[in-house]
């Protein structure tokens, strides 16, 4: 019997991206997202051949109203380990109307978690979180740093997080976390930091630097989480925690100037200073010393090597992407 895995949010960049390394690896795979597959430039499930697609079965559900349709559709699948990527995101949107982010990341998750904590073909669940939980931080930090979130978004998030660890505690449930580092790559959401820049440059458009771009990240390419991901899934002791990071830091405003070098254009023409964000944290530089030795896991792609990449992802598909939304688009 091959090994099952469900992915809730597979319509997600890194959701789609940790499908496609799974089921590359000859995984059957249960992918569930609240709204319908979008175009396929946006699935890299869906770039693989046609053989190894048919390891892959989707489902529409959604965690605030189809609580039942999912468990059904996760029993009926009985895989030994689910994967969540699927969150209410957007920093800057979630002081417009925080009661959906509270709703989604905190309510929905807790209803799911305590059904899904009675199914016996449970063995891991990984919980992708986020390093917004820690706030803005000084310094490398570690899995153990405190939490101290300074948004709706991060709020509900690091909220999520804690009711996880009494359920491991109460009930054994077998949770893991993730943490990563701001990821990216070929079939990104175009409103994201990379993708944005290049199609700012593609089409001529001014990017808005918010800030000025001084904010610090440090930038991983999917391929690299999804590896570590189902590392994590396969090996990680219940109750765990794992940073998934490189070990170069880079400003916002440095990234962009990189992109403009490795396309030829010309920063002063492309970026435009605008205000910052509300709540927006200066720097998330995260440890990931753990995973890489207790896991054997490291990072191989380069940010130059992924930049490029995604580049050509964007010239392969540009007909298609332009007629796609550049910009987020909230769901309730």
């Amino acid at each position: 019997m091959s090994e099952k895995i469900a992915i809730i949010g597979s319509n997600c960049f890194s959701g789609a991206s940790f499908a496609r390394h799974c089921l590359a690896q000859g995984l059957e795979v249960l992918g569930t997202s609240r709204s319908d597959e979008p175009a396929a430039c946006f699935l890299p499930y869906r770039w693989l051949p046609a053989a190894q697609q048919r390891g892959f079965r989707f489902v529409r559900t959604d965690l605030n109203h189809d609580l039942e349709a999912l468990m059904a559709a996760l029993d009926a699948f009985q895989p030994t380990t689910v994967v969540n990527f699927a969150a209410q995101g957007m920093v800057a949107q979630s002081w417009l109307t925080p009661a959906h982010w509270y709703q989604t990341n905190v309510v929905a998750n807790v209803l799911w978690h305590d059904r899904l904590r009675q199914a016996r073909w449970l063995k891991k669940y990984v919980h992708v979180s986020t390093p917004e939980v820690y706030g803005s931080t000084g310094g490398i930090i570690t899995e153990n740093a405190p939490f101290n979130p300074s948004t709706p978004y991060a709020a509900s998030r690091a909220a999520c997080d804690l009711h996880l660890r009494t359920f491991i505690n109460q009930y054994q449930f077998p949770a893991v976390w993730t943490r990563s580092a701001n990821v990216y790559g070929p079939g990104q959401q175009l409103y994201r930091i990379i993708p944005r820049t290049i199609l700012s440059i593609k089409l001529g458009q001014k990017l808005q630097l918010h800030g000025g771009g001084h904010s610090v990240r440090s930038f991983i390419h999917i391929d690299d989480v999804a590896d570590a991901t189902l590392a994590i899934a396969r090996h990680a002791p219940v109750g765990e925690c794992y940073h998934l990071s490189t070990a170069r830091f880079i400003s916002i405003r440095e990234l962009v100037e990189m992109i403009c070098r490795l396309m030829n254009a010309d920063f002063n023409h492309v970026a435009q200073i605008t205000d910052d964000r509300p709540g927006k944290d200066a720097a998330y530089t995260l440890d990931s010393t753990k995973a890489r030795q207790s896991l054997g896991w490291n990072d191989t792609v380069s940010l130059e090597e992924g930049v490029r990449a995604t580049i050509a992802w964007v010239d392969a598909h540009l007909a298609e992407i332009r007629q796609q939304p550049f910009d987020y688009i909230h769901k309730p």
